[in-house]
């Protein structure tokens, strides 16, 4: 489970970092990029992830749950209901939670 753990936060860092870059960044927010829809990009960001979950744990489902809460964290971060720090904590609470029910679902 901590080496599951372990790659689940290195995507993560990776999805969040240097995948989203500037424009995603700007463009999931409201107003953030003009012409361009802010659904589309937190979209776009969320599914990112959702494909580092899923190759990591080999779960579609676990990818959609990630699609799902990673979707949710950030509507809330961009529309400044959460700090940066709680939107981190949070989705690494999500990871601590895949990698859970991954090594779990594996041995069950």
């Amino acid at each position: 489970m901590i080496v599951t753990l372990l790659y689940l936060l290195a995507v993560h860092a990776v999805c969040d970092y240097p995948l989203q870059g500037q424009f995603l960044s700007d463009a999931k927010r409201p107003n953030g990029v003009r012409g361009f829809p802010w659904q589309l990009a937190l979209a776009s960001h969320s599914l990112i992830h959702a494909g580092g979950v899923a190759l990591v744990t080999g779960s579609w489902w676990l990818g959609a749950a990630e699609f799902v809460a990673h979707g949710a964290i950030d509507y809330l971060k961009c529309r400044n209901r959460i700090g940066i720090w709680t939107d981190q904590a949070a989705h690494a609470a999500c990871k601590v939670v895949w990698a859970v029910l991954a090594t779990w679902s594996f041995y069950a």
